[in-house]
């Protein structure tokens, strides 16, 4: 039996020019990933050749936040099967499409290195000096975010030995001081009261930031609480440009009012010509420590 090669009714190119490719092309302009590129780049010329296009795996994982593609298995399939994205994303039709472990790989290259900051800090000071941003009023709130990760189970707490009951002697009062002291000196900035931050750097506030998966609860707009394990988001926001301008992780049980002012913090460090007027935030935040940083601003 002999057949006949259905003739592709439009051309290559022209798939590619009826594609909406444009939001592709600006995002990936906008965004210089020189830095992650020298990151990940070989110290060395001996070896194997690279034949990684770490480039094209940058923009990909970029574009899989916009195309809101959950997973990176999802993403790899997506790369093989449409032609137009992954071109899009910097690929060639001759390269091979990264397995998910070395996307893994490279997320946890550039997570454990200060790459991604400095790329969002290069962003927000050129929309600055372009005019992007001129917010004299921010807005901070947080967001939550589940873990992949499997919860832990719920740990027995031991039962407590009730109190004696009357008033405590000179020697077990003095014995109860000392060891409240000793406790409230090992507890970290995040487990002592907001005021201790005011005294503290914004390095060593994001340095002893918990970002273990825990058990959160919030409080939804029809008053019923919410739970999930895993992370929260804080992120503070220009309210007129809608910019990011600050954004920590922390772990799900974090009090929302501890992780103000280090987003404050951060905001003053980076990005010290910018003028705070107005900080917008609801009641979770209402605490003097976080009024004196921002009339310090």
């Amino acid at each position: 039996m002999s057949y006949l090669r259905q003739e592709s009714l439009f051309t290559l190119q022209e798939l590619f020019e009826m594609d909406q490719k444009d939001r592709f092309e600006l995002i990936f302009a906008t965004i210089d990933i020189t830095p992650a590129l020298v990151l990940l780049r070989k110290s060395t010329r001996r070896g194997r050749t690279e034949v990684i296009n770490y480039r094209a795996m940058i923009y990909s994982l970029m574009a899989q936040i916009v195309e809101r593609i959950p997973f990176v298995s999802d993403l790899v399939k997506r790369l093989k099967s449409d032609v137009a994205f992954r071109w899009y994303c910097g690929f060639s039709l001759n390269d091979r499409i990264p397995s998910e472990s070395s996307y893994t790989r490279l997320v946890t290259m550039l997570s454990q290195s200060n790459v991604l900051s400095l790329l969002f800090n290069q962003l927000v000071l050129s929309a600055m000096n372009e005019g992007f941003i001129a917010d004299d009023a921010i807005a901070i709130d947080t967001t939550h975010v589940q873990a992949r990760d499997q919860a832990p189970q719920k740990k027995t707490k031991p039962i407590k030995v009730p109190k004696k009951r009357g008033r405590k002697s000179k020697t077990e009062q003095a014995t109860l001081q000392e060891q409240n002291a000793t406790e409230d000196g090992a507890k970290g900035i995040y487990e002592k009261q907001i005021a201790d931050q005011l005294d503290e750097s914004v390095d060593s506030l994001i340095e002893q930031m918990p970002i273990d998966p825990k058990w959160g609860i919030k409080c939804n707009s029809q008053g019923k609480n919410v739970f999930w394990f895993g992370y929260k988001v804080h992120l503070a926001v220009g309210t007129k440009s809608q910019y990011v301008l600050s954004q920590i992780l922390s772990s799900g049980n974090l009090n929302d009012g501890k992780a103000a002012i280090p987003l404050l913090k951060q905001i003053q460090t980076r990005f010290p010509n910018h003028v705070i007027r107005y900080g917008i935030l609801d009641a979770g935040y209402d605490h003097e420590p976080i009024y004196a940083q921002l009339l310090q601003m």
